[in-house]
């Protein structure tokens, strides 16, 4: 799962994957299709609950698209492989924790990538941009996303002129997670991707498949659904050794011991 290009570490339970091509981390499609590769070994590997996604380097965690690529012949609106560009931002059936662990510049298809994950921890020296409108072109991903996100009227000016801004006004407009220490980052993702390791994997797929699918229904469509079992992680759940262990382990005054099944 190791190339060049996308670094892969397993840590247990936990995925590390690290964009490594110097000098930017910037993403052509053939880098597109091997992370959409490894996210979807990572998505179909029930040994692994938990992925950190981060760049190599301490100054660019992913600047988007591959310019140079561009200019050599390749289309914008090429083929990037499963999951879309990057190879998270339309993979379908990922029920897994990511982390995003932004070590510095994220900027057009980095930030939208960088979105695409559940956390997001910022390096204090991190900075983001969506300067497509300066090329003629859509920030598409995160004009669906972002203001979703983060205030509307935020994104749409974060859109409309493509400004930078610095993680401390990330964090402000709840972009970001938590801002931490650039020689930290890595550690303190790590510890939380950890912990989520050690929780209840089952549920976790529960969350994310009822919050990526009820995005856009009714409240009581959604709910509807839930209790309607028509949510196949939230039928899986209530079917499963895990929910029995939770119940047993709250009884008996112990912590549970999660085995995904």
């Amino acid at each position: 799962m190791t190339s060049s290009n996308v670094l892969t570490e397993r840590r247990g339970a936990v995925l590390e994957v690290t964009l490594n091509r110097p000098k930017a981390n910037a993403i052509d499609m053939a880098t597109s299709r091997e992370l959409g590769e490894i996210f979807t070994e990572f998505r179909d590997d029930p040994e692994l609950r938990v992925a950190i996604l981060t760049g190599a380097g301490e100054k660019f965690f992913c600047p988007g698209w591959d310019l140079k690529a561009a200019a050599g012949g390749e289309d914008a609106d090429g083929d990037y492989g499963k999951g879309g560009f990057g190879g998270l931002q339309e993979l379908r059936g990922l029920n897994k924790p990511v982390i995003a662990a932004v070590n510095g510049i994220a900027c057009g298809g980095g930030l939208e990538l960088a979105i695409s994950a559940d956390i997001i921890l910022a390096a204090d020296h991190a900075s983001f941009a969506l300067p497509e409108i300066k090329s003629g072109t859509v920030a598409d991903a995160a004009t669906l996303k972002l203001p979703k996100r983060i205030p509307y009227h935020i994104a749409m000016e974060l859109l409309y002129t493509g400004r930078w801004f610095d993680v401390e006004e990330a964090h402000r407009w709840g972009l970001v997670n938590r801002i931490i220490p650039a020689a930290e980052l890595m550690a303190e993702a790590r510890k939380m991707a950890d912990e989520l390791a050690a929780g209840p994997p089952l549920v976790f797929a529960a969350i994310k498949e009822i919050a990526r699918e009820a995005e856009d229904m009714k409240f009581q469509d959604a709910l509807n659904r839930i209790n309607g079992s028509q949510f196949e992680t939230v039928e899986r759940l209530y079917r499963s050794e895990d929910q029995k262990e939770g119940a047993r382990a709250f009884a008996e005054k112990r912590d549970p011991v999660w085995k995904g099944r």
